[in-house]
């Protein structure tokens, strides 16, 4: 079995969630018994040999940089078979091999059996590095020649191959040192770890790619790495019906643009009926450019069946409101202004958690996401998954936690984190985007959880297609 390219590629193709499991699930397996083949580092070692080969055929001068425990021994493993097969492997080691675990001991004596070449700093020149310094243990600060070693792959004009995880980057969080290994290339090993696919991650590990080295999954995951959804269809007989009607609540005075990109999204995302509700003073009842769009007044709704998306742009106008949509709405997406103001009020949280089960979407950036837990960014961004999962369950919501990474989380369910998407949505307005397409997948019949995962996917994947550099909101509208 040979390693299998994850992100980007077609790892999540296919409908096919990818089980994410925590290091301390991971450690359960490598003190599984093992049988009488190879030992768990000799099968990594092979698995990361040959991977190197594949991605770097033309290096001729490989540097590995080794650690003092378990991902050193594989980082030693695999430079006995590049070795063993023509390359000019370069060990470097600030450590005695001799103290090391066992299995390591085995490596180191493989290598220098194959005439590995062993120093003590990193060699003046190289084709291809491994960093094989720190793997999904205990992450600390990188220090002393283990910091300058890191410095010195970042600052190579050549690729680097991650052992199971870029060194300085948590595997269970994604949260990374400041000083840590920027990857082209990372080899997870045994599982697939969160942390490669959120917070720091995903820029932190490059191409990411898997190798079972032959253990079966375990039966309950940290966490899902999306697959792509099933594509919709939509059967000859229905009707606009079908589809569902969806209003934006929110445009107050100066942010109107966000309640009509939020709105656009929406019919783009296939909802039936589309009404828009600005709440600023003076607003012209007509979208020149989907004139498809229904303008309405609040307190002219009709509430029944409808799907509301409140906030997009909200101000402080959505703040007398809240309590109303509160009650009322079927289903619900609150988003932006709304979530601020619910953050401020107890009262309102508390309406919140005790809507109806699977009725309400929330969807926080970290620092709405830091509000309504009460705590900073920084403790957000340190722990994505068990923010999300929190944030959750106070508010019995469902939670699209965005970001690099972004997470959809519900009460009692494993948490998913999305694949696609990249920094061209770091633009205004996207937000309130894929707030209006989460309104049309709940419109649509979708549960809450399902129509989160399909919106997020689907958001993120329209910016991983776009063509040019720079994408803005009124053009991702129709891509999603």
């Amino acid at each position: 079995m040979h390693s299998e390219r994850i992100l980007p590629g077609n790892g999540s193709a296919g409908g096919k969630s990818w089980p994410l499991h925590s290091v301390a699930q991971t450690r359960a397996l490598e003190a599984a018994p093992a049988g009488t083949g190879p030992t768990l580092m000799q099968a990594a070692g092979l698995a990361l040999a040959q991977l190197t080969l594949a991605l770097v055929p033309h290096a001729k001068r490989i540097w590995v940089a080794c650690g003092p425990g378990n991902n050193g021994g594989d980082g030693m493993e695999a430079a006995a078979h590049l070795q063993r097969w023509g390359k000019q492997v370069v060990v470097s080691l600030a450590h005695d091999p001799e103290q090391g675990p066992a299995d390591a001991r085995q490596a180191w004596t493989a290598a220098q059996v194959a005439g590995v070449q062993w120093v003590a700093t990193a060699p003046e020149t190289f084709d291809a590095c491994v960093d094989a310094l720190f793997g999904i243990g205990s992450v600390r600060p990188l220090a002393g020649i283990y910091a300058d070693w890191a410095r010195r792959m970042n600052a190579a004009a050549v690729p680097t191959i991650a052992v199971d995880i870029p060194s300085g980057l948590d595997a269970d969080t994604g949260h990374a040192t400041e000083l840590h290994v920027v990857a082209q290339h990372t080899l997870s090993l045994l599982t697939l770890k969160p942390g490669l696919f959120t917070g720091s991650g995903r820029d932190a590990c490059g191409e990411i790619w898997f190798h079972a080295l032959g253990n079966a999954a375990l039966a309950q995951p940290r966490a899902l790495l999306l697959g792509a959804p099933t594509p919709e269809h939509r059967p000859h007989a229905h009707h606009k019906g079908s589809y569902g009607d969806v209003c934006m609540v929110g445009g107050d005075t100066g942010m109107v643009g966000a309640a009509l990109l939020a709105a656009r999204s929406a019919l783009h995302g296939g909802a039936g009926r589309v009404f828009v509700c600005p709440l600023a003073a003076h607003v012209a009842a007509l979208d020149m450019q989907l004139p498809e769009l229904m303008f309405r007044r609040f307190d002219s709704l009709d509430w029944q069946g409808m799907t509301l998306v409140a906030g997009c742009g909200g101000g402080d106008a959505i703040a007398p409101l809240l309590p109303e949509i509160l009650a009322k709405a079927k289903c619900l997406v609150l988003d932006a202004d709304a979530l601020n103001h619910i953050a401020k009020d107890r009262a309102l949280q508390q309406q919140v958690a005790q809507r109806p089960s699977g009725s309400t979407v929330l969807t926080p950036h970290p620092l709405e996401a830091a509000r309504l837990l009460d705590c900073t960014v920084a403790a957000i961004q340190a722990d994505r998954l068990g923010a999300a999962q929190a944030l959750a369950d106070r508010y019995q919501s469902v939670v699209v936690l965005k970001g690099s990474g972004s997470i959809i989380a519900a009460p009692g369910q494993t948490p998913r984190i999305n694949p696609t998407g990249n920094a061209k949505l770091a633009s205004a307005g996207t937000g309130d985007v894929l707030a209006g397409l989460l309104g049309a997948r709940l419109a649509a019949g979708l549960s809450a959880l399902d129509a989160g995962c399909d919106a997020v996917y689907r958001h993120g994947q329209a910016a991983d297609r776009w063509p040019g550099p720079v994408l803005n909101a009124s053009a991702l509208c129709q891509w999603s």
